[in-house]
């Protein structure tokens, strides 16, 4: 038998850690119901063997010290007297036969108080895999590992549902149906279209998140939506009606007289429209007070009267 330290690839210095994370790898690569590897049966004996020794930490000290070999036997050479028996060996004493002192490595049997390598095969490959012949009721095999995509989609298409074509990491191209009114950001669960399971459970999910592409002029903001609406200086000063753009097409939106820039509107219910029932979003319109591209002398002079005789500071609070 190999020095178990070789099978499992670590150095005798490893800590339990690094050598359960070694097992497990090694077991998955080689289980005979799992692998195609050529001699997979003789190299998972192997493995399976490494481990109850490495992985109890009395064995594992006993094996340091030479008291055990690679297959967890006692040994004893160098010393005469000694003579092997059920669960251990003993010394005999002058006149006395044998004074007993027992090892009990357990051998991996259930109830004998050592170390057994088949819980973690069982927890990796399900109860027949991981417990053959063991004598112990199966857990249920593990399902597989979920597996996550992202998709991109239109702010319309959100609006509207739609259906979008979503390549997994797996290679696998699926058609994905898109609610009305999906969110930004939200998931959406395949159930059974992610990693398969090792232990012949259940497949894993896939979980596709939806995200809204950058709209021309519309911000999402959950349910919400936001526009910068540009409007004349007049507009602002005098106030009206303008038109604003929504997911419905234009509507008209009452502009107060004396807006400041800056200023948001809100207009309820012009948002996303609400899923499985909930109430739709709004739609908060912010004023932009844009001048005239050109330059105006009449506007300029009007300016500067204003400077000189209605002078005002907007700054005041900032110091």
């Amino acid at each position: 038998m190999p020095d178990p330290y070789t099978v499992l690839g670590v150095a005798k210095s490893a800590d339990a850690a690094a050598i359960k994370a070694a097992f497990r790898k090694l077991a998955k690569k080689y289980h005979p119901d799992q692998s195609k590897e050529p001699k997979a049966k003789e190299k998972f004996s192997e493995i399976n063997t490494a481990y109850e020794i490495l992985g109890d930490e009395k064995k594992r000290a006993a094996f340091d010290r030479g008291e055990i070999d690679a297959e967890g036997k006692p040994r004893h050479p160098g010393f005469e007297g000694f003579g092997a028996g059920p669960g251990g060996f003993g010394r005999r004493s002058a006149g006395q036969g044998f004074e007993g002192f027992e090892f009990n490595f357990g051998g991996g049997r259930p109830g004998a108080g050592g170390f057994d390598a088949s819980d973690i095969l069982s927890e990796m490959f399900g109860g027949a895999a991981g417990r053959r012949g063991r004598g112990a009721p199966p857990p249920p095999p593990q399902r597989g590992e979920d597996m996550t995509a992202t998709v991109t989609v239109g702010l319309a298409d959100a609006v509207k549902g739609t259906t979008a074509r979503v390549t997994l990491p797996s290679g696998r191209t699926l058609e994905v149906r898109i609610p009305a009114g999906i969110e930004d950001g939200k998931q959406i669960r395949l159930k059974g279209q992610g990693h398969p399971s090792l232990g012949g459970g259940e497949p894993g999910d896939a979980l596709v998140t939806v995200k809204i592409a950058k709209h021309p002029f519309f911000r999402v903001e959950g349910r919400d939506l936001r526009l910068d609406l540009p409007v004349t200086l007049y507009e602002a000063v005098l106030g009206g009606k303008v038109n604003a753009p929504t997911l419905d097409g234009a509507v008209e939106l009452a502009v107060p007289a004396g807006s400041n820039g800056g200023r948001t509107l809100r207009l309820r219910g012009k948002g996303l429209p609400g899923a499985a029932g909930a109430p739709a979003g709004d739609l908060f319109v912010t004023l932009r007070v844009v001048l005239p591209e050109e330059k105006d002398e009449e506007l300029a002079a009007l300016m500067k009267k204003w400077e000189a005789q209605k002078p005002y500071n907007p700054r005041g609070d900032l110091g």
